[in-house]
């Protein structure tokens, strides 16, 4: 029977040349019986971009015609950046008057129409949507005498939805709603929409949660038939799954995870050896249970990652397995993935092997009781889990090894402070603290980091299609904007070196500076996001030539794909054709993983902004001491001890008539000379929190 693998293929053997329909059903002798089915599959391979209709009616692929299939990702400023699926070019530049109604992170077909040269990116047009990101978006409802619309929050879904207020639905001028897009943007006009939920004020708790799942498109919830495949598979394995497996059940090992976690990935285990240390990373075998293309699957690949939203956690996978047979929790027998590795004393890694493998993990450790061991040599917790010191000890001997070598070769060390919200059963924020990191977490950081580096380069060496973890050097004109940032501190980075080391020297000579903060903000945004890619681009931040995810199975859906290609690998099965079958579908898979890995930190970040507005509503009028973290035009943003930041509008300082300096970034006063600059410290009162808005002011104490 015919199929559109076969229709794709003859395209891709044929020259430039289009084919009309008629040409297509005559190769394909294609009877009258069978026209119905072939003109679906033509029909369905043009909806998917995957053939392109001329002006003179004729299919062809799009890239023989100067188009490309990818995301679209667009700016409040009304300007686009297309991302192509499979190609060399980069990324794309759309200008407003080009986007012929996309929407942000709608995968579209676009038409080259300028080359780009020298740091000039390429620029193009919109054809037409392929798949729309987001059928329902979360805004607030405006409403005047001659028309009702829906803003959305997400100011890079830059058209305004109109409705039509239906008289079931009781809805304020104000409110946030869900509004469902029932007519798509085009070139000449806005969508149109219908209300299909009414949240009510952004701030209320409770209500935020739901505000923030629905504006990104989370899941909430497993379809039922999700849940029924999971109860099915949440089961150990036979006898003879454990028998083909290397059994290591009798190893010592350890979980280490802070106190509330529940999906435990990954489990730990060392001894030390004739010439350094024997590392063992377990990480849970996901693929024994979520097979390729079963509802589970699919499910987790849609979701593509796990997201954490303060006390509430949106899984990858169900419970049955997310924190049922898939967790290595203590005490049970769990089949696991290890990658087994002897490392020397200067952290080069001798020799490895990556095996399926059942495990027993000996005890559930949390970081505040390994930091307890190793940081303060606690009497009680040493009592508590002697049998298991020596093995701390020695871990954090080789993880500082591990760090070590990490720096010498360029790593980067980016040390934010991050908060973290403590809440009440109902939501409402209690306080906001500075999450720390000590011996247990970094320990475990610079052991997956090493397990990642070295499954990566197996599945290079062995030319297995495989997801990795890339981190493309910075170039271009973010270059140009940082340097021209770096001079006013005293920094320069070389126009000719630009390598890790090179961002390491800036990141040692400011630490303990005023600046520091601001300066690291600035190498950081001056790089791409890491991204997911079937190529192994490399890791700029790590100084990794090879990186991938392999540690996380349970909640990133890349971790699961290295998985499957690891066991395809070591069982003999990664034949031709299945090789071909992995590598057509990863390009895809790379680029949904790091679309919804983006949301799912844009999310986060929502929520954590919001609870910090709530909090601090209790605190109007109270002083506090803060550091200026940047100055602009029209004010200042100001610092907290405890992360949350603020505004200090320049028309609230009347000492003087104050200046904007756009190279050094200060604020001077014209008659006094006072000046304020990055990383001063100052005296605030707060005098306003928005929570609907999510914005926070506060004044100068004089």
């Amino acid at each position: 029977m015919l199929n559109r693998e076969d229709i794709l293929n003859h395209m891709q053997q044929e020259s430039y040349r289009p084919l009309s329909y008629q040409e297509l059903a005559e190769t394909f002798h294609i009877e009258d019986k069978d026209q119905v089915q072939f003109a679906k599959i033509i029909g369905r391979l043009q909806k998917d971009g995957e053939i392109l209709k001329t002006r003179k009616d004729k299919y062809g692929l799009p890239e023989k015609m100067n188009t490309h299939r990818g995301v679209i990702k667009l700016s409040q400023r009304g300007y686009g950046v297309f991302t192509p699926e499979d190609s060399d070019l980069g990324e794309v530049f759309i200008y407003g008057r080009n986007l012929n109604g996309a929407m942000h992170e709608d995968r579209v077909l676009v038409r080259i129409n300028q080359r780009g040269g020298g740091d000039q990116r390429p620029e193009g047009e919109v054809i037409r949507a392929i798949t729309r990101a987001h059928r329902e978006l979360v805004g607030t409802f405006r409403k005047n005498r001659q028309t009702a619309q829906v803003v959305p929050d997400d100011s890079r879904q830059i058209y305004p939805v109109y409705v039509k207020v239906n008289d079931n639905i009781k809805v304020r001028n104000g409110d946030k709603v869900l509004v469902r897009i029932t007519t798509w943007p085009d070139k000449d006009r806005y969508p149109d929409g219908e209300i299909v939920e009414v949240f009510g004020r952004k701030g209320q708790p409770g209500v935020d949660l739901q505000i923030v799942i629905k504006k990104h498109a989370l899941r909430d919830r497993f379809p039922n038939s999700v849940l029924e495949e999971a109860r099915r598979a949440a089961r150990l394995g036979t006898d003879a799954d454990l028998t083909e497996r290397r059994d290591l059940r009798e190893w010592r090992m350890v979980t280490i995870d802070g106190e509330d976690a529940k999906d435990l990935d990954d489990a730990v285990s060392i001894e030390r050896i004739k010439g350094g240390y024997r590392l063992g990373v377990h990480i849970a075998d996901v693929s024994h249970y979520v097979k390729e293309g079963s509802k589970l699957d699919k499910e987790a690949c849609d979701r593509g990652t796990s997201v954490y939203l303060i006390d509430k956690v949106l899984p990858m996978l169900p419970a049955e397995l997310s924190n049922g047979i898939c967790s290595l929790n203590a005490g049970e027998d769990r089949l696991a993935m290890s990658c087994i590795m002897d490392i020397d004393g200067s952290g080069k890694v001798r020799k490895y092997e990556i095996v399926p493998s059942v495990i027993h993990i000996d005890q559930r450790m949390t970081y505040t009781a390994v930091n307890l061991i190793l940081e303060q040599n606690d009497a009680d917790t040493i009592a508590a889990y002697q049998h298991l010191v020596d093995d701390f000890r020695l871990m954090k001997e080789l993880a500082d090894i591990l760090r070590s070598e990490r720096m010498k070769r360029g790593a980067l060390d980016f040390d934010f402070p991050e908060p973290k919200v403590i809440v009440d059963e109902q939501g409402r924020p209690l306080d906001i603290k500075v999450r720390e990191s000590g011996a247990g977490e970094m320990l475990i950081e610079d052991f997956m980091i090493k397990a990642n580096e070295v499954v990566a380069e197996f599945l290079i060496k062995k030319e297995a299609p495989a997801l990795y973890r890339v981190h493309e050097k910075p170039q271009g004109d973010s270059l140009l904007r940082l340097n021209n940032v770096l001079g006013v501190f005293g920094h320069k980075l070389p126009a000719n070196r630009i390598n890790p080391k090179a961002f390491q020297k800036i990141l040692n000579d400011i630490k303990g500076s005023p600046g520091e903060k601001t300066i690291s903000l600035m190498l950081l945004r001056s790089m791409k996001h890491a991204r997911y890619a079937p190529q192994p681009l490399g890791h700029f931040g790590l100084a990794s030539q090879y990186y991938c995810h392999f540690t996380s199975p349970i909640r990133r859906y890349p971790d699961l794909l290295v998985h499957r290609s690891l066991k395809l690998l070591l069982a003999g099965e990664m034949n031709d054709s299945r090789k071909a079958q992995l590598e057509k579908k990863m390009g895809y898979y790379g680029e949904h993983s790091t679309i919804q890995e983006i949301k799912a930190e844009e999310a986060e970040r929502d929520l954590v902004a919001i609870k910090k507005c709530q909090y601090m509503q209790q605190f109007i009028g109270e002083e506090f001491d803060a550091t200026i973290s940047s100055v602009l035009a029209f004010g200042f943003f100001v610092e907290l001890p405890n992360t949350v930041e603020g505004l200090v509008h320049i028309s609230s300082i009347h000492d003087d008539y104050y200046q904007f300096n756009d190279r050094n970034y200060t604020l001077t006063g014209n008659y006094s000379g006072k000046t304020y600059a990055i990383g001063d410290p100052v005296r605030v009162v707060l005098v306003k929190v928005d929570v609907d808005d999510v914005k926070i002011d506060f004044e100068l104490v004089s």
